[in-house]
């Protein structure tokens, strides 16, 4: 095999440039044209890249630096947006330098002048232990999906499709599921469920010492149905204590305990959507037919593009899709310039199930609502056809 053919085969690495020294400019031209590299932007200061650290699932981050020294402020603040790798370039580094390094949360030291082949390779070691330290699951042998379900606009049945696709893949899918109600400040998750937790994602966070499974097992609450639910705070003014970082550890560790995470979220570009984002697999995008509905999802789909969201893991859902209202699917198509993956018909069924607290996956499970989600389920997660055949399930994220 050629090497062309087998970098056109190897999966291009995302990366993000932060920070500045001699020789920095040069070598980031160098990457830009580089076949086995995608450079997702750069910037002087790690503040002016926050959109794309946050957001764009980067695989490594490079960071420039002029000082002698470590520039521990500077790694901190990229720390506060991404998990990716980072690797330091400097252009006068000292010994001191090389030694604070090997102490800090950094995975590579490169020394300007370099060879752009040897700055690739040292980007792929990095991004290969991470993506080897998440495939092992923390050491428990599982990495979890995350399955994000967002709209920019409320009203359109978010809740109700979080709770009852994550209903489906218990039922349906076999898998060991978390529901995470991150719409922080009036969240309804538990409430579809049926249930009054003790707990919520609050209590969780405010809670002192290290998170790992053991602990967050302790703070969700169970449904009938096998579901693991983690609730949104009780009081909106709590929801301010759920930090990005809080978050994303939490995050992190449920991967390691769950087989697929659903999040619900509220309806905004906020710093937990972002960081949520960063760690998405596959983002649900709920769409209705009406007019303020496609123009918030059109806005919505040009924010995920300047944050450099992967475009291929976007999933357009077309929720009531059956309603008579003078407005069609492939009209719905037209606008937002993508094809519509799942359809999910009204269905009366639906405002029964919610007022009863059972979602309509376990309480209808003829209804043609019912069926929709759970076809959704089976193909976001297909089961295994044959014994010892290698699971089919969505890409494994290279990022920290």
């Amino acid at each position: 095999m050629s090497s062309a053919t087998e970098t056109t085969q190897r999966e291009r690495v995302r990366i993000y440039a932060t920070g500045s020294c001699e020789g920095f400019e040069k070598l980031r031209d160098s990457l830009t044209n580089h076949p086995e590299i995608e450079m997702v932007g750069s910037s002087v200061g790690v503040a002016d890249g926050a959109g794309a650290l946050a957001g764009g699932h980067l695989d490594a981050v490079l960071h420039a630096t002029r000082g002698a020294s470590l520039p521990a402020d500077e790694l901190a603040s990229i720390r506060e947006h991404t998990r990716a790798p980072i690797l330091l370039v400097a252009s006068n580094g000292s010994a001191g330098l090389l030694e604070e390094a090997l102490e800090s949360d950094v995975s590579d030291v490169l020394l300007l002048p370099q060879l752009v082949e040897n700055v690739v390779f040292a980007i792929r070691k990095s991004t290969h232990s991470t993506r080897r330290h998440h495939d092992s699951g923390g050491g428990s042998g599982r990495h979890g999906k995350i399955v994000t379900v967002f709209s920019p606009k409320g009203g359109t049945g978010k809740t109700v499709m979080a709770t009852n696709l994550a209903a489906a893949l218990v039922r349906v899918a076999g898998k060991k599921t978390l529901l995470l109600d991150l719409d922080l400040q009036f969240g309804d998750a538990a409430i579809m469920l049926g249930i009054e937790p003790e707990k919520t994602i609050y209590d969780l966070v405010v809670a002192p010492g290290e998170l790992d499974a053991e602990k967050l097992a302790g703070y969700t609450t169970k449904h009938a149905c096998g579901l693991e639910i983690l609730p949104a705070p009780l009081r909106p003014e709590d929801a301010e204590l759920v930090t990005e970082a809080k978050l994303g550890r939490l995050l992190e560790v449920a991967r390691e305990a769950f087989d697929v995470i659903v999040v619900d979220t509220s309806p905004f570009f906020h710093g937990p959507m972002l960081a949520t984002l960063d760690r998405t697999d596959e983002l649900l995008l709920l769409c209705s037919l009406d007019v303020p509905t496609l123009k918030n999802l059109r806005l919505a789909l040009q924010t995920l593009d300047l944050l450099s969201f992967p475009k291929q893991r976007v999933r357009i859902v077309l929720n009531r899709s059956n309603s008579k209202v003078g407005m069609k699917p492939n009209e719905v198509e037209g606008a937002l310039g993508m094809k519509v993956r799942f359809e999910v018909p009204s269905d009366r069924a639906v405002p029964l199930s919610v007022n009863r607290g059972n979602p309509v996956v376990l309480a209808e499970e003829g209804a043609d609502v019912s069926k929709a989600i759970k076809a959704m389920a089976k193909e976001l997660f297909p089961a295994v056809k044959e014994e010892g055949k290698k699971r089919r399930l969505l890409p494994t994220l290279a990022r920290s």
